[in-house]
Protein backbone atom coordinates (compact mmCIF):
# COMPACT_ATOMS: atom_id res chain seq x y z
CA UNK A 1 0.00 0.00 0.00
CA UNK A 2 2.86 2.36 0.76
CA UNK A 3 4.34 1.69 -2.66
CA UNK A 4 1.09 2.72 -4.34
CA UNK A 5 0.88 5.87 -2.20
CA UNK A 6 4.48 6.78 -3.01
CA UNK A 7 3.85 6.24 -6.72
CA UNK A 8 0.66 8.34 -6.58
CA UNK A 9 2.48 11.13 -4.73
CA UNK A 10 5.30 11.07 -7.28
CA UNK A 11 2.85 11.21 -10.17
CA UNK A 12 0.98 14.09 -8.53
CA UNK A 13 4.25 15.99 -8.08
CA UNK A 14 5.01 15.51 -11.79
CA UNK A 15 1.57 16.83 -12.72
CA UNK A 16 1.95 19.91 -10.51
CA UNK A 17 5.47 20.58 -11.79
CA UNK A 18 4.28 20.26 -15.36
CA UNK A 19 1.57 22.85 -14.74
CA UNK A 20 4.03 25.11 -12.86
CA UNK A 21 6.36 25.01 -15.85
CA UNK A 22 3.59 26.40 -18.03
CA UNK A 23 2.75 23.17 -19.81
CA UNK A 24 -0.76 21.83 -20.19
CA UNK A 25 -2.28 18.96 -18.27
CA UNK A 26 -2.02 16.93 -21.49
CA UNK A 27 1.76 16.98 -21.19
CA UNK A 28 1.45 15.07 -17.91
CA UNK A 29 -0.84 12.38 -19.31
CA UNK A 30 1.26 9.38 -18.24
CA UNK A 31 1.67 10.82 -14.74
CA UNK A 32 -2.10 11.34 -14.49
CA UNK A 33 -2.66 7.77 -15.60
CA UNK A 34 -0.17 6.50 -13.02
CA UNK A 35 -1.78 8.64 -10.34
CA UNK A 36 -5.27 7.28 -10.88
CA UNK A 37 -4.09 3.69 -11.35
CA UNK A 38 -2.41 3.83 -7.95
CA UNK A 39 -5.45 5.52 -6.43
CA UNK A 40 -7.59 2.63 -7.66
CA UNK A 41 -5.16 0.08 -6.22
CA UNK A 42 -5.31 1.76 -2.80
CA UNK A 43 -9.11 1.94 -2.99
CA UNK A 44 -9.38 -1.76 -3.91
CA UNK A 45 -7.09 -2.76 -1.06
CA UNK A 46 -9.12 -0.69 1.38
CA UNK A 47 -12.41 -2.13 0.08
CA UNK A 48 -11.14 -5.70 0.21
CA UNK A 49 -10.30 -5.37 3.89
CA UNK A 50 -13.73 -4.03 4.78
CA UNK A 51 -14.09 -2.90 8.39
CA UNK A 52 -10.69 -4.19 9.45
CA UNK A 53 -8.73 -1.68 7.35
CA UNK A 54 -5.68 0.02 8.76
CA UNK A 55 -5.91 3.66 9.72
CA UNK A 56 -2.79 4.24 7.62
CA UNK A 57 -4.62 3.08 4.49
CA UNK A 58 -7.63 5.22 5.35
CA UNK A 59 -5.51 8.35 5.68
CA UNK A 60 -3.57 7.46 2.53
CA UNK A 61 -6.84 7.40 0.65
CA UNK A 62 -7.88 10.69 2.24
CA UNK A 63 -4.60 12.24 1.07
CA UNK A 64 -5.28 10.94 -2.42
CA UNK A 65 -8.77 12.49 -2.31
CA UNK A 66 -7.31 15.87 -1.31
CA UNK A 67 -4.81 15.66 -4.14
CA UNK A 68 -7.61 14.75 -6.54
CA UNK A 69 -9.50 17.90 -5.52
CA UNK A 70 -6.37 19.93 -6.21
CA UNK A 71 -5.98 18.15 -9.54
CA UNK A 72 -9.58 18.98 -10.34
CA UNK A 73 -8.81 22.65 -9.80
CA UNK A 74 -5.73 22.37 -12.01
CA UNK A 75 -7.75 20.74 -14.79
CA UNK A 76 -10.53 23.29 -14.51
CA UNK A 77 -8.30 26.38 -14.48
CA UNK A 78 -5.23 25.24 -16.41
CA UNK A 79 -6.86 22.81 -18.84
CA UNK A 80 -9.25 23.28 -21.69
CA UNK A 81 -12.96 23.83 -21.04
CA UNK A 82 -14.69 20.59 -20.11
CA UNK A 83 -11.44 18.74 -19.40
CA UNK A 84 -12.52 17.67 -15.90
CA UNK A 85 -15.85 16.34 -17.18
CA UNK A 86 -14.06 14.49 -19.96
CA UNK A 87 -11.65 13.10 -17.39
CA UNK A 88 -14.54 11.83 -15.25
CA UNK A 89 -16.07 10.17 -18.32
CA UNK A 90 -12.70 8.62 -19.16
CA UNK A 91 -12.36 7.30 -15.59
CA UNK A 92 -15.84 5.75 -15.73
CA UNK A 93 -15.05 4.06 -19.04
CA UNK A 94 -11.70 2.82 -17.72
CA UNK A 95 -13.41 1.42 -14.60
CA UNK A 96 -15.89 -0.45 -16.80
CA UNK A 97 -13.03 -1.86 -18.85
CA UNK A 98 -11.19 -2.94 -15.68
CA UNK A 99 -14.32 -4.69 -14.41
CA UNK A 100 -14.80 -6.41 -17.78
CA UNK A 101 -11.15 -7.52 -17.75
CA UNK A 102 -11.51 -8.83 -14.19
CA UNK A 103 -14.59 -10.82 -15.24
CA UNK A 104 -12.74 -12.20 -18.26
CA UNK A 105 -9.87 -13.29 -16.04
CA UNK A 106 -12.28 -14.88 -13.55
CA UNK A 107 -14.00 -16.80 -16.34
CA UNK A 108 -10.69 -17.97 -17.76
CA UNK A 109 -9.56 -19.09 -14.30
CA UNK A 110 -12.84 -20.96 -13.74
CA UNK A 111 -12.49 -22.71 -17.10
CA UNK A 112 -8.90 -23.64 -16.28
CA UNK A 113 -9.96 -25.11 -12.92
CA UNK A 114 -12.77 -27.05 -14.63
CA UNK A 115 -10.31 -28.43 -17.19
CA UNK A 116 -7.92 -29.49 -14.43
CA UNK A 117 -10.80 -31.21 -12.61
CA UNK A 118 -11.77 -33.07 -15.80
CA UNK A 119 -8.18 -34.21 -16.31
CA UNK A 120 -7.90 -35.32 -12.69
CA UNK A 121 -11.08 -37.39 -13.04
CA UNK A 122 -9.78 -38.90 -16.26
CA UNK A 123 -6.45 -39.83 -14.67
CA UNK A 124 -8.19 -41.29 -11.61
CA UNK A 125 -10.47 -43.37 -13.82
CA UNK A 126 -7.49 -44.52 -15.90
CA UNK A 127 -5.58 -45.41 -12.76
CA UNK A 128 -8.54 -47.34 -11.39
CA UNK A 129 -8.96 -49.26 -14.66
CA UNK A 130 -5.22 -49.98 -14.77
CA UNK A 131 -5.30 -51.22 -11.17
CA UNK A 132 -8.28 -53.48 -11.93
CA UNK A 133 -6.58 -54.92 -15.02
CA UNK A 134 -3.36 -55.51 -13.08
CA UNK A 135 -5.29 -57.14 -10.23
CA UNK A 136 -7.10 -59.36 -12.75
CA UNK A 137 -3.82 -60.36 -14.41
CA UNK A 138 -2.25 -61.05 -11.04
CA UNK A 139 -5.24 -63.15 -10.02
CA UNK A 140 -5.10 -65.04 -13.34
CA UNK A 141 -1.40 -65.76 -12.84
CA UNK A 142 -1.96 -67.13 -9.35
CA UNK A 143 -4.84 -69.38 -10.30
Amino acid sequence: MLAELAAANAAFAVIKQCIANGKTIHDAGSAASSYFDNKNKIQRKLNSKGNRSDIEEFFALEKIKEQEKELQQLMIYAGRPGLWDDWLSFQAKAAQERRAEALRIQRAERLRREEIAKLAKLYLLGGFIFACVMAGLFAAMIL
